[in-house]
């Protein structure tokens, strides 16, 4: 099926999205996603400052920005000018929900908190995303991503062990930080449908960085002190990691003893490994890890990487091909999967996650470019004419 926009869930939902770079945007994307017009608030002339990392894209957008900007429409306003934010005031009036990653103090000071915009607009949804609790010894520093994976042991249980920590190849705090605020709001919307009232969110990259440590941070909380690394393998399951082929990595995971003697008898032809007392349960084999590891890696690295795979997967063993980015997003599990949308001369994005009644949700609205719906929401929104609008843009309010 193919979805009308009013087929979407958060039809006819107003978001006003004041964030920039990570964090406060993949928020606004998924509440776009789902079916929300959101409109992003940007400076007028360098616009937010992902549209000046990563790789250019297409003219004035960045792989950065566009990664966390789909389904939104662009309005170029200088809060700095009074008129402009006299224009942010009056769309937050109609605004269900308003999104802002300010320094703590600082949407206060421009006449944008929570309690100015509330009095205007009871029913408004008003989420803040910043570094660290708003109402901390801590309240005013800036937040980064790398910092707080720094700070909050996601670094820690990241790595080799006897390595360096390490942080996640993406910005797992700020993108994790904006999914679990696009929660909060997605709660506060169906609470406001029994109540007529709004909320205020608030939700900080330390807690959303402390909450990813899971199961290894309680494991550590547990034991009383800090569990190993095991970079690419598993902490209790063996063999369940990374391996080396032949000719190329792979991903094994050998769940429970079943498996392993599958693994064992039918993929490898080795039923001595599963004979040998130091290997028979996986609790052995945790426990002789190092003597095991070694056995089986000069195993596989006999076989051609495909051949084991298929061997694995007749074994009802889940395993699967380490791939290349690219060839991951270009290959044909991603195309058949419909998540890479546009193309390279356009620009491309990747496609919600997201499915509906057997369909994924559409990519709308490429990422825009920067205030290209100025003069559409102007007039939409507050009426504003063409004239207006052109006065206003004359002067620098708005692009």
């Amino acid at each position: 099926m193919t979805f009308d926009t009013d087929d979407l869930p958060l039809a006819g939902i107003r978001v006003l999205d004041l964030s920039r770079v990570l964090a406060g945007p993949w928020c606004g994307q998924v509440l776009g996603d789902l079916g929300a017009d959101v409109v992003k608030v940007e400076h007028p002339e360098r616009g937010d400052d992902t549209r000046d990392w990563g790789v250019r894209t297409t003219p004035g957008n960045t792989s950065y920005f566009d990664s966390v900007n789909r389904n939104k429409r662009s309005i170029g306003i200088d809060l700095a000018d009074p008129e402009g934010l006299a224009i942010v005031r009056a769309l937050a009036r109609e605004s269900d929900v308003l999104i802002q990653n300010f320094k703590t103090g600082g949407a206060d000071r421009l006449g944008l908190g929570y309690d100015a915009l509330s009095a205007e607009n009871p029913r408004l949804i008003y989420c803040s995303v910043s570094g660290y609790a708003s109402d901390g010894s801590e309240a005013t520093r800036p937040g980064y991503d790398l910092v707080v994976q720094g700070e909050a042991g996601v670094m820690a249980l990241n790595g080799e062990e006897g390595g360096p920590p390490l942080k996640f190849g993406v910005a797992a705090v700020d993108l994790f930080t904006g999914q679990f605020a696009a929660q909060a709001v997605l709660a506060a919307l169906y609470q406001r449908e029994r109540t007529g009232r709004g909320r205020r969110i608030d939700h900080a990259l330390f807690d959303s960085g402390v909450s990813l440590t899971s199961y290894y941070g309680l494991e550590s909380l547990a034991q009383g002190f800090d569990s190993r690394r095991y970079g690419n393998s598993h902490p209790s399951i063996v063999p369940y990691g990374v391996f080396e082929a032949g000719d190329g990595p792979l991903v094994i995971t050998v769940g429970n003893n079943a498996q392993y003697r599958r693994f064992c008898e039918q993929v490898l032809g080795r039923p001595d490994l599963c004979a040998d007392p130091r290997f028979a349960t996986n609790l052995d084999r945790s426990k002789n890890r190092a003597a095991f590891v070694p056995v089986l890696e000069a195993e596989l690295a006999k076989w051609r990487r495909q051949d084991l795979i298929a061997g694995l997967r007749a074994a009802g063993i889940p395993c699967g091909e380490v791939t290349g980015l690219r060839e991951a997003l270009l290959g044909p599990r991603a195309l058949e999967a419909g998540l890479i949308v546009g193309d390279a001369e356009a620009g491309r994005v990747i496609a919600p996650t997201y499915r509906l009644d057997g369909a994924r949700l559409p990519v709308r609205r490429m990422p825009p470019t920067l205030g290209a719906s100025t003069d559409e929401i102007l007039e939409e929104r507050l009426g504003y004419g063409a004239e207006r609008a052109e006065a206003l843009r004359a002067k620098g309010v708005v692009r």
